[in-house]
């Protein structure tokens, strides 16, 4: 399969979100807690995420994942206990888009590590965008934006 992978410049977006360390294994449990935690606060203040639900790797330990998992907002909100104000930095990122199960993510990360390296940059910090989830689609139609800061 084909990726198109493309660079785009961004401002910082605000974001309300939960870091944590988890194992690759409990990762689904730990990004449906998460969003059930987030939902439900962002409703306690009358607030909504302005884009999809995401998770960013700082790490890629399979038994202590560094995650950190939220929303994006339209503007800054205070956090609350183990919920926290954050933002997504501004400046030049490397994207492209996935669909399909998760398990099968590798290819696209690999097409898009590539065009990272032959456009001259290094990756930092990588996000995923979830667009859809298994309670919405059937798991072939799963739609992930893959996102990683450039250095």
């Amino acid at each position: 399969m084909e990726y198109q992978c493309n660079l785009e410049k961004t401002k910082a977006q605000p974001v309300i979100s939960m870091r944590i360390l988890t194992s690759v294994k409990n990762l689904f449990i730990e990004l449906e807690n998460t969003d059930s935690i987030l939902t439900t606060y962002l409703k306690e203040l009358g607030e909504k995420p302005s884009g999809p639900l995401f998770a960013a790797y700082y790490n890629w330990d399979l038994h202590k994942l560094d995650v950190e998992i939220g929303f994006p907002l339209a503007k800054t909100i205070s956090g609350k206990g183990k919920i926290q104000a954050s933002e997504i930095p501004g400046g030049k990122k490397a994207t492209t888009f996935y669909t399909g199960p998760y398990k099968k993510i590798a290819p696209a990360y690999k097409a898009l590590s590539e065009y990272i390296k032959e456009n001259g940059y290094e990756p930092g910090i990588n996000y995923e965008f979830y667009h859809n989830s298994l309670k919405e689609v059937p798991e072939n139609e799963l739609l992930t934006k893959i996102v990683y800061l450039l250095k």
